[in-house]
């Protein structure tokens, strides 16, 4: 087995501290940054600009394990889908969502970006929690699909991407530390030195690491993943809220707003006759004045399975009037890529070889991991226990 580091996984000041304990000047942790997450380098060959011993040295101390593209799937409506392929043959997707001016020229590029391979989480209608949790990625596993999706757009459209969601596969608070730290890489002056402001991350309503995100002043756009506006209806479609419910989430966006002065995003899947009436849009505009926010109305996208379907246009039209009524600010998102499957909870990698863990403490299979009991913070505030959060 090897014993060489994996510098792909490593942030600024982790790449700062190695080339140190190297004996190596501070410039180059810089190049080895702009390598691996500007340049998405696979091997020390490809690092001209650093000494032919260097690189040398470097092959026998470090590795790069990142993210080889495997396929590309392209929509009709200009969606495209890439399987990535990571060193341990483990599967996952990510989707360049493209929007164009009038004149078809292509305007807004956003990628949605995967943060697990697979996720533990288990919501009834998505395609990856049907898939269980297999492992978490790296930072450069995060970052490679984001470099790799942004070749591909300036290859196809020319620019390079202006957006990024964490909204692929996996539950982002869930691989916190990656996370955050994939999303200071990509915005830093020597990467893709993206606005903070143009990324955005998603949970389902981990409520410690919402509360630790506000603390560390983290910049970036937080989206929650609501689907109902009720705890008896979230426990039936998302099994988290049976541990973290909409009260610990409210206080946890409470502290978040307290703390940052930033709005959230409510993302809220619309399925037909379940919660779409118009007593779930006042109690979902209820949840709106929790604190500043807006909603974004998905309309989803079938998954193999799943009984839920998509909201019809005039049980829709009802719940944006009701919206309007009681003053919420409310969107509506339509489908994209939904012909190759890239469409909101649908992503998964039916090829995945094994059987991954989920949130009940059972495998997508037979095989039961996981605690099956979560327990109580001392303040009396569930949580899920330590080793999904």
């Amino acid at each position: 087995m090897s014993t060489r580091i994996n510098l792909t996984a490593y942030n600024k000041q982790q790449l700062s501290d190695f080339c140190s304990e190297l004996g190596l000047p501070r410039y180059r942790a810089d190049q080895l940054f702009q390598w691996i997450h500007l340049k998405n380098a696979g091997s020390f060959g490809e690092m001209t600009n650093l000494p032919k011993a260097l690189r040398g040295e470097l092959e026998k101390k470090a590795e790069l394990k990142g993210v080889d593209r495997a396929s590309v799937s392209r929509s009709k409506d200009g969606t495209v889908k890439c399987l990535f392929r990571l060193h341990d043959e483990k599967l996952v997707e990510a989707v360049l969502i493209p929007e164009f001016f009038d004149d078809g020229v292509a305007d807004r590029l956003t990628v949605c970006v995967s943060s697990q391979v697979g996720c533990v989480f288990g919501c009834s209608f998505c395609a990856t929690g049907k898939m269980g949790l297999f492992r978490n990625l790296s930072t450069g596993e995060i970052t490679g699909q984001v470099l790799a999706m942004n070749a591909l757009a300036e290859a196809e459209y020319g620019k390079r991407i202006t957006n990024i969601v964490y909204m692929g596969m996996g539950e982002p608070f869930h691989n916190y530390t990656p996370v955050v730290d994939s999303a200071e890489i990509l915005c830093d002056p020597l990467g893709l030195d993206l606005s903070p402001r143009r990324i955005t991350i998603s949970t389902v309503g981990l409520t410690r690491q919402i509360r630790s995100y506000a603390d560390e002043q983290r910049p970036w756009n937080l989206a929650i993943s609501l689907h109902a506006a009720d705890d008896e209806k979230r426990n039936k479609i998302m099994p988290i809220n049976e541990t973290l419910d909409l009260k610990a989430l409210r206080g946890a966006l409470e502290h978040y707003h307290r703390t940052m002065r930033q709005p959230v995003t409510y993302e809220y899947l619309l399925f037909d006759n379940f919660n779409d009436s118009p007593e779930d849009a006042r109690k979902l505009a209820g949840i709106a004045r929790w604190i500043p926010s807006k909603i974004n109305i998905i309309m989803y996208n079938s998954v193999e399975g799943v009984t839920l379907q998509r909201a019809r246009e005039d049980r829709l039209d009802r719940f944006m009037a009701e919206l309007t009524r009681q003053g919420a600010r409310a969107t509506v998102r339509r489908s994209r890529g939904d012909d190759i499957d890239a469409g909101c909870g649908q992503l998964a990698i039916r090829e995945q070889d094994g059987e991954g863990k989920t949130i009940a403490g059972k495998s997508s299979g037979k095989q039961k991991s996981g605690r099956q009991n979560p327990g109580k913070r001392s303040g009396g505030e569930k949580t899920v226990p330590d080793t999904w959060n």
